[in-house]
């Protein structure tokens, strides 16, 4: 699939309307063609970009009910809506001063983040007798939900290579008073060590091409180039992810990326690869992966879920189960 990839982006035609818009809106002019190839008409994504996404909220009900959250909040003047795929998360409509200042989010009520992180938990649905690995974890909003969904119970492995991004995670489990997590500091190709497990989120290292909403240096920080080689970290990443499952274990891959190189084209290339894994179903929130893009084919895809910032209004998102079937 790598070289399939490479040799379609060489093809990969810029024309003089994307070269306009991506002046108008300051895009590398690549970029704006590949949006043309995904969506016919790139010119909402580009609008929907040119807005920070609202902060969402997962709550913490180890600390007190959602209802209760809320209305506290509301009592401060926040507004917020529910977040339609998670009974956790909840989106700020109305956010008079900064979340993270309030008494709540100090004592461990609840941690912000987009709503589309709050997809990829769900999609796994892990339970309290699983052993469950966190193979990217820093900062940890992740991790939180997974020990929350978990009921504190079973098995978590949070791990992190990065030893000062590890004291943030750590301070963050801490802070919402989490008890089945072990954070171990390692990198995450090494996670077989800590398994076998029946459930590995794998939220994987990726170019950030869909949070240009909160970081506009995106529009022209990466290149072609970057697009392959994060390819080729995501399908090594995935594929020692997949070696840490017991047989009939499922791992949810996902990447804040919008970038068909970085999602459905790192599946296929485990698929290409590897026959004792399948996509399977996850689920009906967002919108479905993309089926076809510059003449390559992702049958698969339909099993996959996109976020959308221009459809969705929040990140651009991607999120794919596969399980160990051998």
């Amino acid at each position: 699939m790598l070289r399939e990839l490479k040799e379609a982006l060489e093809r990969l035609k810029i024309t003089n309307r994307d070269k306009v818009l991506a002046k108008r809106y300051g895009y590398l002019p690549y970029m704006i063609a590949r949006y043309r190839e995904m969506l016919g008409n790139p010119v909402p994504l580009l609008k929907a970009f040119e807005e920070e996404p609202p902060n969402t909220i997962f709550c913490n009900p180890i600390k007190g009910s959602c209802n209760e959250l809320v209305k506290r909040l509301e009592k401060r003047g926040f507004k917020f809506e529910k977040v339609p795929w998670s009974p956790y998360c909840f989106e700020a409509s109305k956010e008079p001063y900064s979340l993270s200042s309030t008494p709540e989010h100090l004592a461990g009520w609840f941690y912000i983040l987009d709503k589309a992180s709050c997809l990829p938990p769900i999609v796994l649905d892990p339970k309290g007798r699983d052993r469950v690995a966190d193979m990217a974890a820093a900062p940890g909003g992740k991790t939180v939900q997974l020990s929350v969904m978990m009921g504190l119970r079973g098995y978590l492995v949070s791990i992190e290579r990065n030893p000062k991004r590890a004291k943030a995670l750590i301070s963050n489990i801490e802070r919402m008073g989490l008890l089945n997590v072990k954070v171990i500091i390692d990198d995450a190709s090494n996670a077989s060590k800590y398994g076998p497990f029946e459930k590995v989120l794998l939220d994987a290292p990726c170019t950030g091409e869909g949070v240009i909403g909160r970081d506009r240096s995106r529009k022209r920080s990466k290149g072609i180039d970057d697009l392959l080689l994060m390819h080729k970290v995501q399908v090594f990443l995935l594929n020692r992810a997949i070696d840490s499952l017991k047989v009939g274990g499922e791992v949810v891959y996902s990447t804040c990326s919008i970038a068909p190189e970085e999602d459905e084209a790192v599946i296929a290339s485990i698929l290409e690869k590897r026959g004792d894994v399948e996509v399977t179903d996850s689920g009906e929130a967002g919108s479905p992966g993309i089926s076809e893009y510059l003449n390559l084919k992702f049958p698969f895809a339909s099993k996959c879920r996109r976020l959308w910032p221009h459809v969705h209004g929040s990140e651009g998102f991607f999120v794919c189960k596969l399980k160990r079937v051998g």
